[in-house]
């Protein structure tokens, strides 16, 4: 084995660990439940946006040179600055940070010790989350560095078990369109947002191997990536399925950390619990680290060092702290709203990102912008505001019914700019 295919493996292993976590555990299982015998459909539109979308981010960043700032460039400076600030709020102190402390009390010690408050849970993890960000230790390495292989061996033994002796079999079929209930569920695992901050990691974790070149850097981050895709397409597409057996014993409002924990149960009996509790923790710890740590750089950085790093790490585990106590399910429906609202942004972004300067300047704005007035208007109506007039002109759209009536306003609003702005001066790089 040369040392350029060592670098991919490497770079593919890493990728996956950065993109699963504990939280992304909740999800699959939960999906496959209420799909039922719809369950392989329903996976697939799942698969587009937690895997597809956040390796396509990768690259896309990659090639904007590695920072979340250049991907919304080309719509303006402004937009992007913006644009950046929202994504790391919701991966950070407003949604994740804070659902990582919920799914380590509700998956990791409510099973074991059921009398624990989730409030004393709260306050030790996320102090221990504040320990070792103010104090960077390689512990926190090797923590991960043991903790992925036991995560994956574990949930690989799960879905073996599973599979091998069924909780049952998938009954009720889906009533909504299947593909856009998964492609819009795969929004809950963040990783294509996060993917926008995980590309420059991945991106200078290669520059550092000794890859310069860019089309290097490309092609490696694309390899590493089918590896990422690989472990994360198996894991996902067994806990779907395993959600789907269970669909004709479970209720199909069963909670999603109840649904993984009875699935365990049922695998591996009294062991399966004991383990996915003392991994999740776990990894539900080292999630927030990494996040907490992006957090305080990020606005560190854009304060341009006015405000400290300590004080803002502080500041987001206190806040995520009381944030955890809501559970997971209501963290989960807060943060549908804003995920609907940004999620087609991200998407069209990366997606013309990944063009490079094929595409001009003046597509991107209207692109964006299309996108975006059906978006917010869907992040809206999920909060619970709706205007009649816009929301019957907006159901109009093709495809709105399906959960992709963004996609022809970001083409149409691309064109027109396109058109409008084709004397104009390019000056946003």
């Amino acid at each position: 084995m040369n040392n350029k295919t060592k670098d991919i493996i490497i770079v593919g292993l890493a990728l996956f660990a950065m993109f699963f976590g504990a939280g992304n555990l909740i999800f699959p299982p939960s999906l496959g439940l209420i799909a039922g015998k719809n369950w392989i459909t329903c996976g697939f539109g799942f698969f587009i946006t937690a895997i597809g979308m956040p390796l396509l981010g990768i690259i896309a960043v990659s090639k904007a040179g590695g920072s979340i700032d250049r991907i919304g460039n080309k719509v303006h400076p402004v937009f992007s600055k913006i644009f950046a600030t929202v994504v790391i709020l919701a991966i950070g102190p407003l949604l994740a940070i804070p659902r990582t402390g919920a799914t380590a009390y509700e998956l990791g010690v409510l099973p074991m010790f059921p009398k624990v408050e989730s409030v004393v849970v709260s306050i030790i993890f996320f102090g221990l989350t504040l320990f070792f960000v103010i104090k960077p230790s390689t512990i926190v390495d090797k923590i991960a560095k043991i903790l992925t292989p036991l995560l994956l061996i574990m949930i690989l033994a799960i879905i073996i078990k599973g599979v091998m002796s069924p909780i049952g079999s998938p009954q009720s079929v889906m009533s909504d369109s299947p593909f856009s209930v998964g492609f819009n569920e795969g929004y809950q695992t963040m990783d294509a947002l996060a993917s926008l901050i995980f590309g420059g990691v991945i991106l200078y974790s290669v520059i550092a191997k000794g890859y310069v070149k860019t089309q290097d850097q490309v092609k490696i981050t694309i390899k590493a990536g089918f590896i990422a895709a690989f472990f994360l397409a198996i894991i996902y597409g067994g806990l779907v399925y395993l959600g789907a057996s269970a669909n004709s014993v479970y209720p199909l409002d069963l909670s999603k950390t109840e649904l993984l924990m009875r699935i365990a149960n049922h695998a591996l009996g009294s062991f399966g619990k004991v383990a996915l509790g003392i991994v999740a923790f776990l990894a539900c710890l080292t999630t927030s680290i990494g996040l907490t740590a992006t957090v305080g750089d990020f606005f560190n950085k854009l304060s341009n060092d006015k405000i400290p790093y300590i004080v803002i790490v502080i500041i987001t585990c206190v806040f995520s702290c009381v944030f955890a106590n809501k559970g997971v399910e209501m963290i989960v429906s807060i943060a549908v709203p804003l995920l609907v609202a940004v999620y087609p942004i991200a998407i069209v972004l990366i997606l013309l990102n990944l063009f490079g300067d094929a595409i001009p300047n003046s597509y991107y704005f209207g692109a964006v912008f299309g996108a975006m007035i059906v978006s917010l208007h869907d992040g809206i109506v999920q909060a619970g505001y709706k205007i009649d007039l816009i929301t019957n002109i907006i159901n109009k759209i093709p495809l709105y019914d399906k959960g992709f009536g963004w996609i022809l306003p970001a083409f149409i609003g691309g064109l027109i700019t396109l058109v409008l702005l084709r004397n104009k001066k390019q000056i946003y790089q």
